[in-house]
């Protein structure tokens, strides 16, 4: 690609030929302001906050949108792009609400912190802060659309990013509003639940739906044996909220701080995603060894993935795995085999789910197979960022907690479990056990290098004893809609499916970069946190799911074998075809 060559308030800088002027800004270490722009998304030049000059024309320009040229001169910072720049945020702040004190966004909010690096201590307009109801339709998370700056990058993620399209802008001029499609309640429209809206609102107008109040409250009541799960996620990305830098792996001063907060019992999810591959590696081999079910076989551990499918492709519902994701297989086990070990009722056992997901948060009541023992097999999920909330609201000191281990009854895990919060984890984990279940042995490399990185469609093939096996991994909706077209293409053709196992997650990068963890995630900050959690694959004992002695244990004492009668009544389910718009 041909280079070419600006100069940035008098500072050279040479780019690609294409490269944005907001970009190129950065190569010169300055920081051009902007409010709409996001790395994730293609420039939308929305809010006018990112205006530069040429040298020599009184032309104002969006750095965001325009590309710089050779030989280019480009003024970021002067008192005229001052002025202007402030008098668009207090333009902005005049039809926002001041609630920054109630706001769930209050110190991590990109409005506030453009408020404050302009200095603005008074709003010269008149206020004029729209009256619109909150939609709170949804379990997982809440529109506050009085808060929206219309700057365009929810609507942006829900339709380009996710391809599910429910979040649009209604209205024009002054009157434009982000709303659910058709004008609808959220929870009525196409939506997924996948949060990736709330990962990229830059203020408050999209958020979890907070259930710390609830948790709390049972945790002081005392009645109820309070059990927690940790997903994989959640260990690489916690500390972000305490100063360390992403990727930094907090397993133990996660568990330590999560009895501090009273729960009785700490378990790791990473556990349920090593008994989730022993029952989808399986199921896997009965299909492609042995005929007996649809192929490919695609993963469901990602549950904005299964709405997503059972809403827009039930036709595949005979291709998904049976198998429940990690998070409700953990939740079955407590009120079933822990309770039986501890003697106690599953009602009498209060569970909670500490997830990097805000769908897993519509996950728990998703259908009566969520409810295996009875009662919610998971009582309430809480989200990276509430979970901080928590920790920091109750007094605790993160950073100097001392390591603890998590309770051993299911608590142990495998590499195989902890690499499943990155996009090609659940398909590298169920290789490894698939590929011992057909030979009878593990794999010398157990790392399947094709499967990893942030492409977002990832193709290959391993050889099994010299059968060939074809996959494939997607993340983000978009993505995984490219591989459903493949696959009904070559049935329509009358041929072989293009792959035989398939894993998709709605979000990009997977679950370190969910709905539910803290805000600002980049590329550069997903590579990171992807990083900690390999690293952790390779501090443990076993790399294979099948190896966990644990998991040996849950299957002689209680599950008997894969695939057997208690392991579909507590660890399998079913879909269903779901209409795209409720009414």
């Amino acid at each position: 690609m041909k280079n070419v060559s600006c100069y940035i308030n008098d500072i050279e800088v040479t780019v690609p030929e294409g490269t944005s002027i907001f970009q190129a800004a950065k190569e010169a270490n300055v920081k051009i302001p902007a409010l709409c722009y996001h790395p994730d998304l293609p420039a939308w030049a929305a809010c006018g906050i990112c205006v530069v000059k040429l040298e020599g024309s009184p032309k104002m320009m969006r750095a965001c949108a325009t590309s710089v040229g050779e030989g280019m001169k480009i003024i970021t910072h002067d008192p005229e792009l001052h002025q202007v720049r402030k008098t668009v945020i207090e333009l902005i702040l005049s039809t926002h609400p001041n609630s920054c004190l109630t706001c769930p966004r209050n110190q991590n909010c990109e409005l506030q912190r453009l408020a404050a690096d302009f200095g603005i201590r008074e709003i010269p307009f008149e206020m004029n802060v729209p009256e619109i109801e909150k939609d709170e339709s949804t379990p997982s998370i809440v529109l506050d659309p009085e808060k929206c700056v219309k700057c365009g990058r929810c609507v942006n993620v829900c339709q380009q990013m996710q391809d599910v399209w429910a979040l649009e802008f209604i209205g024009r001029g002054d009157g434009t509003r982000m709303a659910p499609a058709g004008d609808i309640a959220l929870n009525d429209s196409p939506c997924i639940k996948c949060g990736q809206c709330s990962a990229h609102c830059p203020v408050g107008a999209i958020y979890e739906k907070d259930q710390t109040r609830e948790v709390v409250r049972v945790l002081r009541g005392g009645e109820k044996h309070n059990v927690v799960q940790v997903a994989p996620a959640v260990r690489v990305a916690i500390g972000e909220a305490f100063g360390y830098a992403p990727g930094q792996i907090s397993t133990g001063k996660l568990y330590a701080a999560l009895r501090r907060l009273g729960f009785d019992v700490v378990f790791d999810t990473n556990f349920a995603a090593d008994l989730t591959i022993m029952e989808e590696a399986t199921e896997f081999v009965e299909r492609f060894a042995n005929g007996k079910g649809k192929l490919p076989m695609i993963s469901t551990c990602c549950p904005s993935w299964v709405d997503f499918m059972e809403k827009y492709n039930p036709e595949l519902i005979p291709n998904f795995s049976t198998a429940k994701s990690p998070q409700m297989m953990m939740g079955a086990m407590v009120k079933s085999y822990y309770a039986e070990k501890v003697d106690k009722k599953p009602e009498e056992i209060f569970h909670v789910s500490i997830m990097p997901c805000t769908s897993k948060k519509y996950e728990i009541a998703r259908d009566e197979y969520m409810y295996s023992t009875g009662v919610k097999d998971v009582d309430v999920v809480l989200t990276t960022r509430e979970l901080a909330r928590m920790i920091k609201s109750a007094g605790i000191d993160f950073a100097n907690l001392p390591e603890e281990e998590a309770d051993p009854t299911l608590g142990i895990y495998t590499g195989a479990g902890t690499i499943f919060g990155v996009t090609g984890g659940v398909m590298e984990a169920a290789l490894r056990s698939a590929y011992n279940f057909i030979t009878g042995y593990n794999l010398p490399k157990v790392e399947f290098e094709p499967v990893r990185g942030l492409e977002g469609v990832k193709e290959a093939k391993i050889d099994i004893q010299g059968t060939e096996v074809r996959i494939a991994v997607a993340h983000q909706m978009a993505n995984a809609r490219r591989v459903v077209e493949k696959i009904q293409a070559a049935e329509a053709a009358g041929e072989e499916p293009p792959w035989h196992f398939i894993e998709i997650m709605a979000c990009r990068g997977g679950c370190i970069g969910g709905g539910g963890q803290p805000h600002g995630a980049t590329d550069e900050i997903r590579k990171q946190r992807i990083a900690g959690l390999y690293v952790d694959d390779k501090a443990q004992t076993y790399r294979c799911s099948h190896d966990n002695p644990q998991i040996q244990a849950i299957y002689k004492e209680f599950l008997e074998k894969p695939l057997g009668e208690k392991s579909h009544k507590y660890l399998h389910t079913h879909y269903t075809a779901r209409k795209l718009y409720q009414r």
